[in-house]
């Protein structure tokens, strides 16, 4: 047994004073888990601090989606002399000092993040009856739950063993107390069985609780817009529920994690729940308007969005990265662009294009910059809840993702198609229907297109088991080279 160490700060945010302070993630104070939980700010509070956590530049907020994470599937080019921890992560050379250090802050910043919602959970049963509201006291612990079990799989996806033909087996901790006490370890079966009971438990609260079956994902974005729209909320806190762990992102997140354990037939089914979804007014629940948002300069594609991240430091997080006057910019080459990235598609249709920037640099050089997390050079006060929902945006999982585990998992290929037309055309491709040798291909392909800068891409690779990584040309990509270590000293603890 090992053992894991987890210290725990817990976050009061700001008084709730506008609609959506709780986006505006900022912690001002600390708050004892003694007093914490004698009162339903104090639940809140704890539940926000999980949410901050997930935005930190070492998660969400950065490296598992923007940088680091894609550099590991050998995205981005870059003036190497800036980039000398990118090159030791596109080479694998976890050993180096730059990926070590950054191994032990995801893993830790992960199990911390674990550790607070297992604050919430193991103050529920006796402090519940505080939150008097049965609505918001279920989607508290719901959500708690729910990213307990998201938290889990992307530490499976990036420590964890290969999900096919794995030949090194790896335990790994499922933490469901806080503690200092040896947590367990668990074996690949038993720990996707963990995720999977806390995604029933999460789903069995949300049901019947959550406002998504009362109002839409737009009508619960736009609350605090009276004029247009009549919600209903019992509590302030229960609106934006796209940027909160909700009923949806449960079965997507279990549709992930099905086609990332190479389940298909369920990965299918839970993928088309969401897609034939409808409200109780006969309506899809969500909708691929891809065109609709970019149209918006909201290169995030927000309505989209089944779970999302509020990040209000995103800006600040990624102003060298984008820039073509920085030297710290990252980018890809025409090549890349024209050639691989948009292969076998037009870039004058394809409505993706529109997410980069092809503007020539001061030399005359077109280097594709993306536009994903770009936000308005000016803002005013009046359009803060604008910001947070539409600019703001971090997308953790998308509809999108929904079609494409939908289409490989389909059990025939007219089904397959059927739902890849129409994923086309929403990205203005006339797509025609695709031959059983085109599919994988294809799939592959769009995952890159569709998650570019969202850190998607190497957990594909690493499930479908691929050697030949694009763009990495020295050498074939092996299991130990998707089998990230964990840390030295989680490793060493007795």
């Amino acid at each position: 047994m090992k053992r894991i160490l987890l210290y725990i700060t817990l976050f009061a945010t700001l008084s709730l004073a506008s609609c959506n302070d709780w986006l505006d993630v900022k912690p001002e104070t600390q708050t004892d888990e003694k007093d914490m939980f004698e009162s339903v700010s104090g639940f809140k509070n704890a539940l926000t601090a999980c949410y901050i956590k997930l935005n930190s530049k070492n998660l969400y907020g950065l490296s598992l989606t923007i940088t680091d994470i894609e550099f590991m599937a050998q995205h981005w080019s870059y003036q190497e002399s800036n980039y000398r921890g990118a090159e030791d992560l596109k080479a694998f050379k976890y050993e180096n000092d730059y990926p070590k250090t950054l191994i032990s802050a995801i893993y830790g910043e992960m199990y911390n993040t674990i550790a607070q919602a297992n604050i919430i959970l193991q103050n529920m049963p006796d402090h519940k009856e505080v939150i008097t509201n049965e609505d918001m006291r279920a989607i508290v612990e719901a959500e708690a739950l729910t990213i307990r079990a998201f938290c889990h799989m992307e530490i499976l996806r990036l420590f964890g063993q290969m999900p096919q033909n794995s030949d090194k087996q790896v335990s790994l901790a499922y933490a469901k107390t806080v503690s200092t006490v040896m947590i367990p370890h668990y074996s690949y079966n038993d720990f996707t069985n963990l995720i999977l009971a806390d995604l029933d438990a999460a789903e069995a609260l949300f049901k019947d609780h959550d406002p998504l079956f009362t109002y839409s994902f737009q009508e619960l974005d736009n609350f605090f817009d009276t004029k247009n729209y009549n919600v209903e909320l019992a509590d302030e806190f229960m609106g934006f529920r796209r940027f909160r762990f909700n009923y949806y992102a449960v079965k997507a997140i279990r549709a992930r994690l099905y086609m990332y354990m190479g389940k298909k037939t369920e990965a299918y089914t839970a993928a088309k729940e969401i897609i034939d979804a409808v409200d109780k007014n006969g309506k899809k629940v969500l909708e691929l308007a891809g065109a609709g948002d970019i149209s918006s300069s909201n290169f995030a594609l927000p309505s989209e969005c089944i779970l999302a991240l509020s990040n209000y430091e995103i800006e600040s997080n990624t102003e060298k990265l984008f820039k073509s006057d920085q030297a710290e910019k990252i980018y890809l080459t025409e090549k890349q662009f024209n050639n691989d990235l948009f292969a076998g598609q037009s870039t004058a249709v394809n409505n993706r294009v529109q997410v980069w920037d092809r503007t020539p640099d001061n030399q005359g050089a077109i280097k594709p910059l993306l536009k994903k997390y770009n936000q308005p050079s000016s803002t005013t006060n009046t359009d803060m809840e604008v910001l947070a929902t539409q600019k703001q945006v971090v997308p953790l999982i998308r509809l999108s993702e929904m079609y494409l585990i939908a289409i490989e998992s389909a059990p025939t290929l007219n089904e397959a198609n059927a739902l890849y037309i129409p994923y086309m055309k929403a990205r203005n491709v006339d797509a025609s229907p695709l031959q059983q040798e085109q599919l994988m291909t294809e799939i592959i392909r769009e995952y890159r297109r569709e998650f570019f800068g969202e850190g998607q891409m190497f957990y594909t690779y690493k499930r479908l088991g691929i050697k030949n990584m694009l763009w990495k040309t020295d050498r074939e990509v092996g299991e130990q080279d998707y089998i990230v270590p964990l840390p030295s000293t989680e490793l060493n603890a007795n």
